[in-house]
């Protein structure tokens, strides 16, 4: 277990692979100190030995588990001096099918990874991002959460709650001089996409697969603006104008596009 040293920090969760991971080897190229957190203890493992014991703390975290949160917040506290410049909320899981045919329990188990977590998360760390000048409480949202997506259904929810949430605290932690900003990526190559997407996915236009550096690029171009919402790529940005100006006809363009959604929900079962 590292130190910062005073370097600059940044605590993620869902690290040990895709956009977290891909987040905590280009802060660690700019030379920041680097928390991260996954459920996945075999793919932390690999990621503290490229980024460097010295530069970096890696912890096993199931971000529904409050307590545990506190001490691993506590923990990374402990190796910054008691400061976290930002606290990227990026883990999340999908389970995709119709809403009435999907286990309730797997229902739950979303809303808890994606939004349960991120409270749980933002919670715990508002102390470390109240004692550091122009900190950033940053956190993936999803294309999903520009309108309400068949066969994910819970899981845009999930990330409307977070957009949401985002855009209240981007307001109320400016008494603490704390910003709030998300991300709302599009298709992006991780594993949280079902068999066969990327092979399916469009070359070209805002559902074409993106490589997970490019969440991460934001994540970096996020703490260095003041900007709210960030979209990967950027042509996203449409969309979710287009979900708030005329809902009704997103609704029916979605809707022709159910063929596809079928391939997805039948494959997450």
């Amino acid at each position: 277990m590292g130190t910062a040293n005073n370097r600059k920090s940044i605590f993620i969760t869902g690290a040990a692979s895709g956009m977290g991971r891909e987040s905590a080897r280009l802060f660690r190229q700019k030379g920041w100190f680097v928390g991260a957190y996954d459920v996945n203890a075999e793919g932390l493992r690999a990621l503290e030995a490229e980024l460097g014991a010295d530069n970096c703390v890696v912890r096993r975290l199931d971000v529904t588990d409050k307590a545990d949160y506190e001490r691993a917040i506590a923990e990374f506290g402990a190796c910054t001096g008691g400061k976290m410049d930002i606290l990227y909320n990026n883990a999340g899981i999908g389970v995709g099918g119709y809403f009435d045919e999907l286990p309730f329990e797997d229902i739950l188990r979303v809303v808890g990874v994606n939004f349960i977590g991120v409270l749980n998360g933002i919670h715990s760390a508002i102390g470390l991002l109240k004692a550091t000048p122009g900190s950033l409480c940053f956190t993936t949202s999803s294309s999903s959460a520009t309108y309400g997506m068949p066969g994910i259904a819970v899981y845009s929810a999930t990330k409307h709650a977070v957009k949401g949430l985002t855009e209240a605290l981007s307001i109320e932690f400016r008494r603490y001089g704390v910003r709030a900003a998300d991300v709302l990526p599009g298709l992006i190559d991780t594993a949280i996409l079902p068999p066969g997407t990327a092979e399916r996915a469009p070359k070209e236009g805002m559902f074409r697969l993106i490589p997970p550096i490019e969440v991460a690029k934001v994540v970096w171009e996020a703490y260095h603006s003041d900007k709210l919402h960030w979209y990967v790529p950027s042509e996203i940005a449409e969309l979710d104008k287009a979900a708030g100006n005329t809902p009704e006809l997103v609704r029916e363009q979605i809707s022709s596009t159910m063929t596809f959604a079928d391939e997805v929900a039948s494959e997450k079962k």
